[in-house]
């Protein structure tokens, strides 16, 4: 009993410091100030990347790959001609809606942030906490360019041809937001509109990013103290890198190779790739790798013991299908390492969860594995990881797997009940759920529920107060369902929408899109303010409690909100040619590129 208690102690906290350190965006060995320059900022410094001599250069470069593009499946379900004569012009209203909403913030960004990575949604001040480059600016490009804001879109243009990546007053970069945020921005603005000067600044961009990977082992430095670098310091990898930082560059750094010619960007990724190929049988969940890894020894298999689809693993399975897509499928190596991974994850880190309404539903944990054989089930759930259902979805299509459709129903069916059944119509961050025996349904037990309740809050236990089952879930104002919520907001993320946006466009499921208005509905009438959305601190709260006022909303509106929630919104409404998925795949940060082929 002790050393299972101590198993529980030490995955509880290695979860906690993990989650952490993701969510506020620095690392455990990284120096003072993390990459956001919300603490006192260096002296400005201009750098000549253009005259960086590397000190550990690639002896021989790995080519895009010469194959012929195969003809992959068709992902995107056959819409019918009823469809566009009857259905399609009733989301007309719908759209309209979503993109009022974008213009909202869009404003209020251009009035009172321009050209700098945020604007706070409350109190109308800018926020540099992206490395002072515009981030909603460059993140914003396609999404104004898809909902046909063709001016808007030529202005911000015009404003990105000015920025200056050789100049930040950041302290550190994070290398993987920097790419999924500007340097996809760029490339799929390019891609859709064919402007030169967005893949121009899309190099010269890359090129700078291209040197966090001279490191006597060439895999880079996720958390980049850019100014000791361009000073001719020496640098290594980091010896504490999260999963998805170091393995989710691919996309952006392939698809700028592909526009330019240039191998060298897909040369540095491809090298990470490689490496998790080799190792993906290695670990303690052979096919999936823990959410921290040591790229300075180029040890993916055991930094520490969880695995997760989850936050900060996330992107790294995610991009495995959609580079097969990128390439045209001609790199088998990406293909094999996403069956290999959602066999282990379909067996271990899905699972069923008791509801009250028995709903046909799966959610996403994460596991501790100590062995092969111990290996233990934290039923976790996460707004993040609702991305799954759309990577299923993919992976359904392109790899001709129908079980993994099958899973793509259940885990997105599972994030649209998670927001329907809080107060809000919002789902949590982190939660808990009671898991069903086995992946069959299993029926509604309140006693169980109960009874997992009081163990969840046993540490916050009060003698002033009612510590029944009922009078913890009354004032913790718990969902039927739901046992604990370890982090109550909901900061304007996209992913529950990305997956409902998925499977709709592959599978033509038309529920989908009134599930879809009911979120959209739900957030906008919590989150709205007079100049943009504000996340909500406590999805737990009444609506009737808006209405009076008292919503305790955050003042921060990431770029995302605009780049990704907004964008798979206005997609989920709009004509299902525009960014077919059998045109495009889009990145992490909703960013369309154009397919090989």
């Amino acid at each position: 009993m002790l050393a299972s208690r101590r198993k529980w102690i030490t995955y509880i906290v290695l979860s906690a410091v993990g989650l952490f350190f993701y969510l506020l965006g620095s690392s455990p060995d990284t120096s003072a100030g993390g990459y956001s320059n919300l603490s006192t900022p260096p002296e400005k410094i201009e750098f000549q990347w253009e005259k960086y001599d590397e000190k550990y250069p690639v002896e021989w470069m790995v080519s895009l790959p010469l194959h012929p593009i195969k003809k992959l499946p068709k992902i995107q379900y056959g819409f019918p001609e009823e469809f566009f004569k009857v259905l399609l012009p009733k989301q007309k209203m719908r759209q309209e809606a979503v993109k009022e909403s974008f213009l909202r913030a869009w404003k209020t960004y251009k009035e009172y942030a321009w050209m700098h990575d945020e604007v706070t949604p409350l109190t109308r001040v800018p926020l540099d906490s992206f490395g002072g480059w515009a981030a909603t600016l460059v993140d914003s490009l396609d999404t104004l360019w898809i909902m046909d804001l063709k001016d808007e879109f030529q202005e911000a243009v015009l404003a990105v041809s000015k920025i200056d990546f050789r100049n930040t007053e950041a302290k550190e970069i994070n290398v993987f937001e920097t790419t999924i945020r500007y340097l996809g921005g760029l490339l799929s603005a390019y891609d859709l509109s064919g402007e030169q000067i967005l893949l121009d600044k899309a190099t010269e961009l890359g090129n700078i990013l291209y040197v966090a990977f001279d490191t006597p082992n060439r895999m880079p430095v996720t958390r980049w103290n850019i100014h000791s670098t361009f000073m001719g310091l020496s640098q290594e990898a980091n010896s504490f890198c999260l999963l998805a930082e170091i393995g989710s560059l691919t996309m952006e750094f392939t698809r700028l190779s592909q526009l330019t010619g240039d191998p060298k960007w897909h040369d540095a990724v491809d090298r990470i790739m490689e490496a998790f190929s080799q190792q993906q049988k290695g670990t303690r969940l052979p096919g999936m790798f823990p959410v921290v890894v040591n790229a300075r020894a180029k040890n993916f298999q055991g930094r520490v013991d969880t695995f997760s689809l989850g936050a900060m693993s996330d992107s790294f399975y995610e991009y495995l299908p959609k580079m097969h897509a990128l390439l045209g499928g001609v790199d088998q190596k990406y293909g094999k390492m996403y069956r290999y991974a959602m066999d282990v994850a379909k067996k271990h880190i899905l699972y069923r969860p008791m509801v009250p309404d028995n709903a046909n539903i799966l959610i996403s944990g994460k596991v501790t594995a100590y062995s092969e054989t111990d290996i233990g089930l934290n039923p976790e759930g996460q707004h993040l990881v609702c991305f799954a259902g759309g990577m299923f979805a993919l992976g359904s299509k392109l790899f001709d797997i129908p079980e993994h459709m099958d899973i793509a129903h259940m885990l997105t069916d599972g994030c649209t009940w998670s927001y329907k059944a809080t107060r809000s119509g919002m789902m949590p961050e982190v939660f808990h759920m009671v898991p069903c025996p086995t992946k069959e349904p299993c029926e509604w037990d309140e006693g169980k529920f109960h009874e997992a309740v009081v163990t969840a809050h046993f540490f916050d236990k009060n003698d002033d107060q009612d510590n029944s089952p009922q009078g913890i879930i009354d004032r913790e104002r718990l969902p039927l369902g739901i046992r604990s919520m370890q982090d109550r907001r909901y900061i304007l993320r996209p992913e529950a929408i990305e997956s409902v946006f998925v499977l709709y466009r592959t599978t033509g499921r038309m529920d989908l899109l009134d599930k879809a208005w009911e979120m959209f509905a739900a957030i906008e009438g919590v989150t709205k303010t007079a100049y943009g959305n504000a996340g909500l601190d406590d999805v737990t709260i009444a609506r009737e409690a808006v209405a009076a006022g008292d919503a305790p909303l955050s003042d921060r509106m990431e770029s995302f909100w605009l780049a990704e929630t907004l964008k798979y919104f206005y997609l989920m409404f709009s004509d299902p040619n525009l960014i077919s998925l059998d045109e495009y795949v889009l990145n992490t940060e909703a960013h369309p590129f154009k397919r090989a082929g």
